[in-house]
């Protein structure tokens, strides 16, 4: 082996805490090492200190935080840099890409601005044109095209702020990239060909990369060596086909077991499967969507406009129909961009559409006035994929839950309380008056997308359409939240439509699938059908592109 790029040696790490308090070590006596065009993979539950542990090997925990132990690279303490070297540490050096891109991007500036920010802070010596020229190229290695320059972050969907994020931490071509996440929003498509990009420049570069997933497949089939991390100590490493053929740890049996229990439709139990007629025996749909449109326009910059040049129309929903009937799992699957979530908000009517028809119980949704669909709205709940930006952060777990009762009078204040205390029970939240009291910063992710299933079910609604609801948790807290989600529905009499990039999330959990491409439904039709047919050239791109665990 060459010599060793990076290591961290007994790392211990606790963040910022009141005098007298006892110390909480978030990370606890971690080692581990990387060779240049090393891959390895991190996992373990929501706050385990994967995330941590990558923030503190870039010197970015906050303000007080204690830190014990060594991290070197290149036999250089990372840990003494002043803070000029960990200026230039960062992104030359080693790149950072977070989970969340929004919280990482400036809404202000257009994504060629952050791309020439970026270059011109630590390449000052590229003009104006040869970064412009590099930083379109990198962004096309991660499929935007240089039409969306003059773009800004909110004009992009989750999966493309994700792509442009990989692209700005590749701009400089740095040794080592610490990945947090990066492909939790991107579909398989799009995840497996920037990994393979990743790998590729890892192999080329000599580039290490350390991938801090919940994806156990994902890490099985593009990392080299993987560690498992439980309650801040890394309780099991190795090369990663030994440790997933032969897993000694229990916490690491029992996430591989959660893996498979999701992957494997063999072993999901009859209760666990909703069932539904085919739709020629059932009376009316519940939800009818005919033709539906959503347009936007991108309007010309200044330059564009003295040449006379119109405005790019991109067409996010493009003529869809479908029918979701009562008590069935409509999957819908597609890559970031296609469309899902556009068409989930014109749905609820969150988004005004172009044209089109979306029928509800009977009931004509694009032709009601404000006031009308806010009362059907009850009856229409949503599910998102990251259930810390839905929550209000200044109102208590018990507060977020009753709102939509109070909004809507259902209930008086005592009555609120009295319900909402019931469903923290039913999601599994116990003792419900202790998490009726705390703060979703209080909560692990599961716990917070809990408390957000808690919230659209409060109304008692028919629909519920759930947005990658489980795509930012790991591989066991997502079994349970998927097995909670099939008992409420049984219990409530739900109907969902569940959008996923996850297609064996899909083939666990619904009855029938819709893949979407480029604002269409290319196909739709019976789960078994879908995945044992495929009739479209894009399905079968999809199945083939989707990682898959090997049961052994």
């Amino acid at each position: 082996m060459s010599e060793t790029l990076f290591s961290v040696e007994n790392l211990k790490v606790a963040y910022p805490q009141r005098q007298g308090e006892e110390i909480n070590w978030a990370i606890d006596g971690v080692s581990f090492s990387l060779q240049p065009g090393e891959r390895m993979g991190l996992v373990g539950e929501s706050g385990c200190g994967k995330s941590t542990l990558g923030r503190a090997v870039m010197r970015l925990l906050p303000q007080g935080s204690q830190v014990t132990g060594k991290v070197v690279f290149q036999g250089k303490s990372v840990l003494d840099m002043t803070p000029e070297e960990v200026r230039k540490f960062r992104g030359e050096v080693v790149a950072l890409v977070f989970q969340d891109p929004m919280t990482r991007l400036d809404p202000l500036m257009t994504i060629g601005d952050h791309c020439l920010e970026t270059l011109k802070a630590h390449a000052p010596e590229l003009t104006t044109k040869e970064a412009k020229e590099r930083a379109i190229a990198t962004l096309g290695k991660v499929k935007i095209p240089a039409s969306r320059w003059y773009q800004y972050p909110h004009e992009f969907s989750g999966g493309m702020r994700q792509r442009v994020a990989i692209a700005l931490a590749l701009l400089l071509q740095p040794k080592l990239i610490v990945a947090d996440e990066p492909t939790t929003s991107l579909d398989v498509t799009i995840s497996a060909e920037i990994l393979q990009e990743l790998t590729r420049l890892c192999s080329e570069e000599n580039m290490a990369l350390l991938l801090i997933s919940h994806d156990l497949a994902m890490v099985a089939e593009y990392c080299d060596r993987i560690g498992v991390m439980y309650f801040g100590k890394m309780v099991e490493t190795g090369p990663t086909e030994k440790v997933f053929r032969r897993p000694e740890h229990p916490y690491t049996q029992s996430l591989l077991n959660a893996a498979l229990h999701i992957q494997s439709i063999d072993e999901v139990s009859a209760d666990h499967i909703s069932t539904h007629q085919p739709p020629a025996t059932l009376p009316s749909p519940l939800l009818r969507v005919r033709e539906l449109k959503k347009h936007y326009i991108i309007e010309p910059n200044l330059i564009e406009r003295l040449f006379q040049k119109q405005g790019q129309t991109i067409k996010a929903v493009d003529g869809i129909n479908l029918e979701l009937y009562r008590g069935e799992i409509l999957g819908l699957v597609g890559e970031s961009g296609c469309g899902k979530s556009t068409l989930s908000r014109t749905i609820l009517q969150l988004i005004t559409p172009t044209s089109g028809s979306v029928e509800f119980a009977g009931t004509e949704l694009t032709k009601l006035s404000r006031k009308e669909m806010r009362s059907q709205r009850r009856h229409m709940q949503m599910i998102f994929q990251d259930p810390h930006a839905c929550l209000n952060p200044a109102m208590t777990v018990g507060e977020n839950i009753a709102d939509p009762l109070l909004i809507h009078g259902l209930a008086n204040p005592e009555q609120a309380k009295t319900q909402v205390l019931a469903m923290l029970e039913r999601v599994g939240l116990t003792p419900s008056e202790t998490y009726y009291q705390r703060h979703p910063s209080d909560l692990s992710g599961g716990q917070q997308q809990r408390v957000a299933i808690a919230r659209a079910l409060i109304t008692r609604p028919q629909l519920v359409i759930c947005d990658e609801p489980v795509s930012m948790l790991d591989a066991s807290v997502q079994s349970q939240v998927l097995d909670l989600m099939l008992e409420l529905k049984q219990e409530f009499d739900l109907t969902y439509l569940f959008i996923t990039h996850d297609l064996w999330l899909a083939r666990f959990l619904c009855d029938r699938i819709a893949v979407m491409n480029g604002g269409q439904i290319v196909e739709i039709g019976d789960t078994k059908e879908i995945f044992q047919n495929p009739q479209h050239e894009y399905t079968q791109k999809l199945l083939a592109a989707a990682p898959l665990l090997a049961r052994t």
